[in-house]
């Protein structure tokens, strides 16, 4: 059993930021931030609190070593050098389930998986004083990185991405993922306390995400992970005691105005689905709305959205048109805060104001736009004068 582990966590690339934020409150120390990864450290407990309890990361994956190769040699003497006995027992079931490379001499992504697979198995031959693996055991995917000729190996604890949390039954097209609905709703100011509103809810992400993370709900306590089976890293027990601990940090008497509006009826009835399910069906109301509609009588309010950006090549002509409704949508709102997620160039064009902010994010490889229109704050509550009392 392990006391210490380096983990690494990859997220969506510019949200380094945030991930990082949730990897200290969980109080683990960063030990490296890349482009789209960081790596931290902590016990033999921070495996299954990283799996249950961060929502911007896809996966968590337990670093077996890095080393510098240019050449398939290399890559094998360096794959072979490491301590492959520590991580896998006699009877696991291994493989490279993915290798990617990045500005490196090595780029052929099947080579890679098949030489780390034989170096691994030559070194536990020579530890374990066999010539075949049964491979019945628990299973230990690992992946392998390549950037700038320096090779990261990993064991991959989550198994299915963590965007997966077990709630989402039911999807529209063009889905946002949770994790990157997560980082969204999370750089801006919103809290349980504030309205927001999504007008293009779809299977409704963006508002069941905001729900989890005003209510508390750990996103990882609805599935399974690979790592559950690691009984030689971390024991069984670890765990029970993350979604024990998650299942105690529940805020289960909260109450939040949050709405999802949508203009297809089908993908209304899926999002409600998709809420019930995830636990927070009570915090949302979803409605049949077209975004011309968009009104609000409340102050300082929140639009956190992911609007059409023409997938489709006919599609693309109606765009101006679609954000321009948007645009004056919006202009009635002029207290709240606006943030809109989208692949389309000329969204700021049309939606007729430029920006406070724009943050480039990629959503998986389609490069989109976080456009951030700031909104006044809303005034301070008048403190009790002395003597009075605050009821």
């Amino acid at each position: 059993m392990m006391n210490k582990v380096e983990l690494i966590a990859p997220c969506h690339f510019g949200l380094e930021s945030v991930l990082k934020r949730e990897i200290q409150d969980l109080g683990y120390e960063i030990v490296q931030v890349e482009d789209g990864r960081i790596t931290f450290c902590g016990d033999m407990e921070a495996l299954a609190r990283a799996n249950v309890f961060i929502r911007t990361a896809e996966r968590i994956m337990v670093k077996v070593g890095g080393f510098p190769a240019k050449t398939f040699d290399e890559l094998f003497e360096g794959t072979k050098a490491l301590h492959w006995e520590d991580y896998l027992p006699k009877d696991a079931k291994f493989w490279v389930s993915k290798a990617s490379t990045k500005n490196s001499a090595l780029f052929s992504a099947s080579d890679i998986q098949s030489i780390v697979k034989k170096a691994i198995v030559e070194r536990l031959k020579t530890v374990y004083h066999v010539n075949w693996f049964d491979e019945d055991g628990a299973e230990y995917p690992i992946r392998v990185f390549i950037n700038k000729d320096m090779v990261s190996i990993a064991l991959d604890a989550s198994g299915i991405s963590l965007h997966k949390r077990g709630y989402r039954q039911l999807v529209g097209k063009a889905p946002i993922s949770e994790t990157l609905a997560s980082a969204l709703i999370m750089l801006t100011p919103w809290n349980k306390d504030r309205i927001l509103v999504d007008p293009f809810c779809g299977s409704g992400t963006f508002p069941i995400e905001a729900a989890m993370i005003g209510a508390k709900i750990a996103p990882g306590m609805k599935r399974t992970f690979t790592g559950q089976k690691w009984t030689n890293i971390t024991p069984e027990s670890a765990w029970k005691a993350a979604v024990t601990e998650a299942e105690d940090r529940i805020l289960r008497d909260v109450k939040m105005n949050i709405q999802g509006y949508d203009i297809d009826s089908s993908i209304v009835k899926c999002a409600m689905e998709n809420a019930r399910a995830a636990g927070v069906g009570d915090q949302i109301h979803f409605q049949q709305r077209s975004v011309a509609e968009l009104s609000n009588p409340k102050k300082y309010g929140f639009i956190i959205t992911n609007p059409p950006y023409g997938e489709r090549l006919e599609e693309q002509d109606e765009l101006p048109d679609l954000y321009r409704m948007i645009g004056k949508s919006f202009d009635r709102l002029d207290t709240w805060s606006k943030y809109i997620i989208t692949s389309y160039a000329e969204a700021e064009k049309y939606l007729g104001k430029k920006a406070t902010k724009n943050r480039k994010i990629y959503n998986g490889m389609i490069k989109a736009y976080y456009y951030q229109y700031l909104g006044p704050k809303p005034p301070r509550q008048p403190r009790p004068e002395q003597g009075e009392r605050s009821i």
